[in-house]
Formats: C-alpha cells, sequence, structure tokens
C-alpha cells in the first residue's frame, strides 16, 4: 500500500524552522593545531574576548606568563584581540605543547574567519606546523640515542 507522505502527517512542517530567540548559538569557527602530542580544537565567534580552555579560566589553566602570551600574538598581530570569544579543547602532550597547538588552531580558525589575515598571520610564523617529535626508541639501546655501557673485558 502506497500511501504520499503529505496524506499520513498533514501538520509535518515541510522544511525545518529556523532557530531565533536567546537560546541560538551564534556560528563557530573551528581550528586544529598540532604541537608534539598535543592537539587542540579551536573554536572562534564574535564577542567580547573572553578565553576559555578545557571550560577552565585561562589563567587557572595555563599558568606561565609566556605561554598566556604567546596565545594571545595571533591576536595581536591581526588587531583582533577582544572582538573574538575562544574557546579551546586541548588535549595530550604537555601545557607548552597544548600552548603551542592552541596558537596553530586559533590561527587557522583566524584565517577561516577573514582570509585576508593570512599574510600577517604567515609572516609571524603562526601558520606553520612545527613538525619537531620526540624520537622513537630504539632497540639494543636505552632510549632514542642513549645506549648501554658498553664493556671491552
Amino acid at each position: 500500500m502506497t500511501e504520499d507522505i503529505s496524506t499520513i502527517s498533514p501538520t509535518a512542517p515541510t522544511t525545518a524552522p529556523t532557530p531565533a530567540g536567546p537560546n541560538v548559538r551564534p556560528s563557530y569557527i573551528w581550528g586544529t593545531g598540532r604541537r608534539k602530542s598535543a592537539v587542540a580544537r579551536v573554536r572562534i565567534a564574535p564577542g567580547t574576548g573572553k578565553v576559555q580552555i578545557n571550560d577552565r579560566e585561562l589563567n587557572d589553566y595555563l599558568t606561565k606568563e609566556v605561554d598566556r602570551k604567546s596565545l594571545f600574538s595571533p591576536l595581536e598581530v591581526t588587531n583582533t584581540g577582544g572582538k573574538l570569544d575562544v574557546w579551546v579543547n586541548a588535549t595530550g602532550g604537555g601545557l607548552t605543547g597544548q600552548a603551542g597547538a592552541i596558537v596553530l588552531g586559533l590561527s587557522r580558525a583566524l584565517l577561516k574567519f577573514d582570509p585576508a589575515l593570512e599574510k600577517p598571520l604567515r609572516a609571524a610564523g603562526f601558520l606553520t606546523r612545527d613538525a619537531r617529535m620526540k624520537e622513537r626508541k630504539k632497540y639494543g639501546q636505552r632510549g632514542a640515542r642513549r645506549r648501554f655501557q658498553f664493556s671491552k673485558r
């Protein structure tokens, strides 16, 4: 038995309603950054300049001043500081590696936000992935380069 869908539920809307109101989330722009074994998923949206990392405030999460300054450097270069809200999910590695991953992810998100920002971001080196990784341990050795003690006699 074949029936038309409109005869089964005449009250069903034909198109999805467009959301409106105070509970509507703004459209986010995403950027992913990696450094050593750390991965940071960064999302930005127009706002007042607040920064949250793993649902914590910036000063609560990053304890070193160097890491906090490095996080704001892409915003300073592009003159977007205080105009965008930044949310970050960072995993893996240590805090400094996560800070480097956040800088790359934030720079990539800013590039999607405004493609005209590519020149200052690239000139400052924020769009370049730092490829240095930990070297693997080799068999027959104590570590990546360290060897077991050699005894001649």
